[in-house]
């Protein structure tokens, strides 16, 4: 019996995403990745559902990260300045993980079925943010139209922090596209 390594959920994910890259998403199988990471089968359906999983185990965290923080701004604040607080609080998600990120996005491009399950997790990002934003006394359409707005600002910031050559942190480029949002919005 080998000898009991740490962080079997990380290693997973590292020994999926080299695998994909190297193999492809659809030829990769549960029982590859476990062996890659030196772990059984069983271990990996402890940590994951499924190889797909893999990708999108953070996306309730990023969500609740969100939500949390948009629904504590302060009562006082303009919903975009909620909002902001909302992109704030998920950009410290991504310190040091660009790498990681940059592999990820490669994988999800590259299969449609992973584009669809991205597009929902973000759709689900976008609901989650309507709810809030009306539970802070927005009414509709502004609630969604803001929520969307949101999440066009995090996406397209998350596309710019993974492009090749950047390297410029998260929060920059957040609030970057933000200033971009505001200036289209206002005319200017």
């Amino acid at each position: 019996m080998g000898r009991w390594e740490p962080d079997a959920r990380g290693r997973l994910a590292k020994a999926a995403l080299a695998l994909y890259a190297e193999r492809g998403y659809e030829q990769t199988t549960v029982a590859e990745i476990a062996k890659r990471a030196g772990l059984t089968e069983r271990t990996f359906f402890r940590h994951y559902a499924d190889k797909r999983e893999v990708l999108f185990a953070g996306s309730g965290e990023l969500e609740e990260l969100f939500v949390r923080a948009v629904a504590g701004a302060p009562e006082s604040v303009a919903t975009l300045d909620a909002l902001t607080a909302g992109l704030d609080a998920v950009a410290e998600l991504f310190a040091d993980r660009r790498e990681f990120a940059r592999r990820r996005h490669a994988v999800i491009t590259a299969n449609a079925e992973l584009r669809e399950r991205e597009l929902i997790k973000l759709a689900s990002l976008a609901a989650a943010l309507t709810d809030t934003l009306r539970s802070r006394g927005v009414a509709e359409p502004a609630a969604s139209l803001a929520a969307e707005a949101a999440v066009a600002v995090f996406k397209i910031a998350f596309e710019r922090w993974i492009a090749p050559a950047e390297e410029r942190p998260m929060p920059e480029l957040i609030r970057e596209s933000l200033a971009e949002l505001k200036a289209v919005t206002s005319g200017a």
